[in-house]
C-alpha cells in the first residue's frame, strides 16, 4: 500500500547505527539541516534511550536513520506502533530497503519536505512464543520469524499447522516465516522465491530440509501459522536477527500478520521494486569482485 504524505513535519528524530563510526558525525549533519528547515530534531545512537521515549511517546513524527538494512529493521520496530515514517539514508553495505545514498540525504529531505515522495507500508508479521496456554513473549517483526537448531547440530522436527489444520512436519536446520520483505533476506539465501513488498502475504521456507517439503511456501493473506517443536535436544526463535530464545519440546510459535506497518519515505516510482531488485543482486559485495 502506498499514500502521499502531508509534508508538516515537526519534530524528527535522527538515529545512527551505533557500530558504525561515521553515523555520528552525518547525524548532526542531517539535525542541523532539518533544524534550519524549522523542525525540532533530536539526534543519537538507535540504542539511545531518552530518544526512544521520545518516539513512543508519540513525540516524533518522522525519523531518519543512518545505517543498512538492520538499521531499518531495528527502527520499524521502534516507529511501526506509534505509525513514524522512516526515511533511511544508506552508510551500510547493500540496503534492500534503502534508496538514498550519503550524498543525496539534503535533496532527499527537501523533496520529502515540498510533498515530492511517497509512503510505502510495508508488512510485518506478529510472532508469539507459547509454552502450553500461556503466552511468554511476542514481537512484531518487518522480515522474519526463524525457528532453528541451537548449538546441536541436529536437525529439529517442526510441526506446522495452518490456521488450526496440521500440514507438515519438518526436518531441517531451520524454518523461515516471512514477510514479503523478508523474501529477499533469509528466505532467499534458502532458496525461497522472491515477492514484491506490496504484497500481505507470508512466505515459508526451510533451510536444508531432510526429507521434508524442500519449496517454499506462499500462504494466503490472513494465514496464521503455528509451528510446534517436537525436537527435545534443544532449539532456538529469533526475530529480525534479534537475540535468539530457547525453545523446549512442545513450544509453540504462532505468526500472522500484524496489526502494524513499517512505514518508508520513498522517492523512485511505485514499481521501482524489480529494477533495484536486478541493479542490487548484480552488485552484491558479498559475491565478491567479477573480471
Amino acid at each position: 500500500m502506498s499514500t502521499k504524505p502531508t509534508p508538516n513535519y515537526q519534530n524528527a528524530a535522527v538515529l545512527g547505527h551505533p557500530d558504525i563510526i561515521e553515523t555520528a558525525k552525518e547525524a548532526e549533519r542531517v539535525a542541523y539541516y532539518l533544524e534550519a528547515k524549522g523542525i525540532r530534531t533530536i539526534h543519537g545512537s538507535l540504542h539511545d534511550d531518552a530518544i526512544r521515549k521520545e518516539i513512543w511517546s508519540k513525540n516524533i513524527d518522522l525519523v531518519v536513520t543512518l545505517g543498512g538494512d538492520g538499521t531499518v529493521l531495528r527502527a520499524g520496530h521502534l516507529c511501526a506502533p506509534v505509525n513514524v515514517p522512516i526515511l533511511a539514508i544508506n552508510m551500510g553495505s547493500l540496503g534492500f530497503l534503502i534508496e538514498v545514498s550519503p550524498k543525496e540525504w539534503p535533496q532527499a529531505i527537501d523533496r520529502l519536505l515540498a510533498g515530492d515522495c511517497w509512503i510505502e507500508d510495508r508488512m510485518m508479521l506478529q510472532a508469539s512464543l507459547w509454552r502450553a496456554e500461556k503466552k511468554l513473549y511476542q514481537l512484531d517483526v518487518l522480515n522474519d520469524a526463524v525457528i532453528a537448531r541451537g548449538e546441536n547440530l541436529r536437525p529439529v522436527h517442526l510441526r506446522v499447522s495452518l490456521d488450526g489444520l496440521e500440514m507438515t512436519t519438518y526436518v531441517a536446520d531451520a524454518l523461515v516465516v516471512s514477510t514479503p520483505t523478508g523474501s529477499t533476506a533469509y528466505a532467499l539465501a534458502a532458496g525461497g522465491p522472491i515477492l514484491p513488498p506490496n504484497l500481505r502475504n507470508i512466505l515459508l521456507v526451510p533451510v536444508a530440509p531432510h526429507l521434508s517439503i524442500d519449496r517454499g511456501i506462499v500462504l494466503a493473506e490472513g494465514s496464521t501459522v503455528s509451528v510446534t517443536v517436537l525436537s527435545d535436544h534443544g532449539s532456538v526463535v529469533s526475530g529480525d536477527g534479534q537475540e535468539s530464545i530457547t525453545l523446549r519440546q512442545g513450544d509453540r510459535v504462532e505468526v500472522c500478520a500484524s496489526k502494524f506497518v513499517t512505514r518508508l519515505v520513498r522517492f523512485q516510482e511505485v514499481d521501482y521494486f524489480y529494477r533495484n531488485l536486478v541493479k542490487l543482486m548484480d552488485q552484491n559485495p558479498s559475491a565478491g569482485t567479477q573480471s
